[in-house]
């Protein structure tokens, strides 16, 4: 432990999904460009051991690390954010406290003492608190603690918090306190009790917050702010307006405005350093405003009622088309409703399609329909993860004329199992376990869609797949007009595969989207977005034309 460090915890009141990701991301982007060492971790009070086993639907998209966590969507926008990459120790749950409590009862650990949520739950809560710094020693950690003050959950880690600051002291750990400030349009004012009510609960846990977040879609009155500060026990400087945005990019501008960072250096006894330049995201969110054309994107996919399941997809494809001064507009496609009668109307008008990643059989035939339409089409097309297996099979299908080609997750006894899972992880049984997770190494073929979006020939990218390209059929898809353009070095598995005669197809075995940044937007995305602005321009000129 050091006491150089210094903590910041966000914890939330009111309801649920104010933004507290959001809010943390925003805070260490102006704590970094003021030149401290900053990274932010998330604790989640769900029992799962990580979010890798859950529904897209329980919990949105299950972001993946270079090391291999399967971790919550947050740790998306720490990354996007702060342009730094997040490990297995930047996110846990109360699953893995627990199983690390009791793994070590079982092994005698505790000395037959009775194992119990005070001291062992919050002992192994506070020991997380602090891991992250044992490899990397940060100026500052902010730590999200998920759900919301007042759940039966998160009350572990709310004592453990209330113990942590204690120990560390007040100039060390820093609780920053979102809260909503609901406006009633019957009387025409916004409503302070609710965030009374919030931190009289967590004072009754015996925390103190030091700054208030008030989130809320009208202005903050000075005479609020007066009250808020007095009812709740804190500086008029620490009640800080957070309007709503009209892109969370924006939220950075609104925290210094507000002078966030400033209040946080000054309550942790820290120097301001140079004030936050953030020229590179005003340019940013300027062409993300301001864009100078449209283009379309088809997302195919069978969670689309949940855009969060997706999230980082979403975000890839706002990032690149800002790079290219565009606006995308994505039209969200359930692959279980496309049919070869309603595929022209469905994907007819669009600029560019993606098929999205997903397990199990459902809605893989629409998802089928989605990449033959494409390839015919000569729209634009990338397929990320299973996507990229869709394209396998439709090309084996349609093209190769392998009658029943499919993946063996979806019929183990096909005649051509085009996509099938490895010898070694067929013996796996646990969940999570038969899958291929984290950063891996690709070599990229000169000439190619991807060599020429990456220009590199070798890159390294994050997986999350049990399934492989078979590569007994490898010699039959080249042959066919299937290029495989990018392989493991080390175990030759495909990892990219493009049509040779398609001004742009491409599927990739991995997901560009979890390394795109908002300082580095990702090269297949840029390449995809440009391809699909080609081919609008190119649409409307005929058009004209005729």
């Amino acid at each position: 432990m050091t006491h150089k460090t210094k903590y910041i915890f966000v914890t939330g009141g009111v309801t649920s999904s104010l933004g507290k990701g959001i809010l943390a991301s925003s805070l260490a982007k102006l704590l970094q460009l003021r030149g401290y060492n900053v990274t932010i971790q998330k604790f989640d009070p769900y029992i799962n051991i990580d979010p890798g086993t859950l529904n897209p639907y329980e919990h949105g998209e299950c972001y993946v690390t270079d090391d291999g966590a399967e971790t919550d969507l947050d740790l998306g926008h720490y990354e996007r954010f702060l342009n730094v990459p997040t490990s297995q120790s930047n996110n846990v749950t109360t699953g893995r406290i627990y199983e690390t409590v009791i793994r070590r009862e079982r092994m005698g650990e505790y000395g037959g003492k009775t194992v119990q949520v005070i001291p062992h739950i919050t002992n192994e809560i506070k020991r997380r608190f602090r891991l992250i710094n044992e490899t990397n020693k940060f100026d500052i950690i902010l730590t999200e603690i998920g759900g919301t003050v007042g759940d039966i959950e998160s009350l572990p880690y709310i004592e453990a918090l209330r113990q942590f600051r204690y120990e560390h002291g007040p100039e060390h750990c820093l609780v920053i306190h979102l809260t909503l400030l609901p406006y009633l349009q019957a009387s025409g004012e916004l409503k302070t009790k609710p965030t009374q009510h919030s931190v009289k609960m967590l004072l009754q846990s015996g925390i103190q917050p030091d700054v208030l977040v008030c989130r809320s879609e009208h202005k903050v009155p000075q005479d609020v702010k007066d009250k808020i500060a007095r009812f709740c026990n804190v500086k008029l400087e620490s009640v800080i307006e957070n309007l709503n945005a009209s892109t969370i990019y924006e939220v950075p501008f609104l925290l210094k405005k507000e002078k966030l960072d400033t209040v946080v250096l000054k309550q942790l006894s820290l120097d301001q350093k140079e004030d936050p330049d953030l020229t590179y995201w005003k340019d940013f969110v300027t062409r993300l405003k301001n864009p100078n054309d449209e283009v379309t994107i088809a997302l195919v996919g069978k969670y689309v009622e949940l855009h969060d399941s997706y999230l980082s997809i979403v975000e890839s494809l706002g990032i690149a088309g800002a790079e290219n001064e565009l606006k995308i507009k994505i039209k969200w496609v359930h692959s279980e409703d496309l049919t070869n009668e309603n595929v022209v109307r469905q994907l007819g008008d669009v600029d560019g399609i993606l098929v999205a990643p997903g397990f199990g059989v459902r809605g893989v035939d629409g998802k089928i329909i989605a990449v033959k339409f494409a390839r015919e089409s000569k729209i634009p097309f990338l397929g990320i993860c299973l996507g990229m297996q869709i394209a396998v099979v439709e090309f084996g299908r349609n093209v190769l004329n392998l009658e029943g080609a499919n993946s063996t997750e979806f019929d183990e006894k096909g005649a051509h199992p085009v996509i099938n899972m490895m010898e070694e992880q067929k013996k796996v049984k646990q969940m999570g376990g038969t899958m291929r997770l984290g950063a891996y190494e690709c070599a990229v073929k000169r000439n190619s869609l991807a060599h020429k979006a990456y220009q590199k020939t070798r890159i390294t990218e994050r997986h999350r797949h049990r399934y492989e390209f078979n590569n007994s059929y490898a010699a039959q898809y080249e042959k066919g007009g299937m290029a495989l353009t990018g392989t493991n070095p080390d175990t030759e598995l495909v990892e990219i595969v493009e049509l040779k005669d398609h001004p742009y197809f491409m599927g990739v075995q991995f997901h560009p989207e979890y390394k795109s940044r908002v300082e580095r937007p990702h090269p297949l995305f840029l390449s995809f977005i440009n391809a699909a602005h080609e081919h609008m321009v190119q649409q409307n000129r005929d058009e004209v034309e005729e």
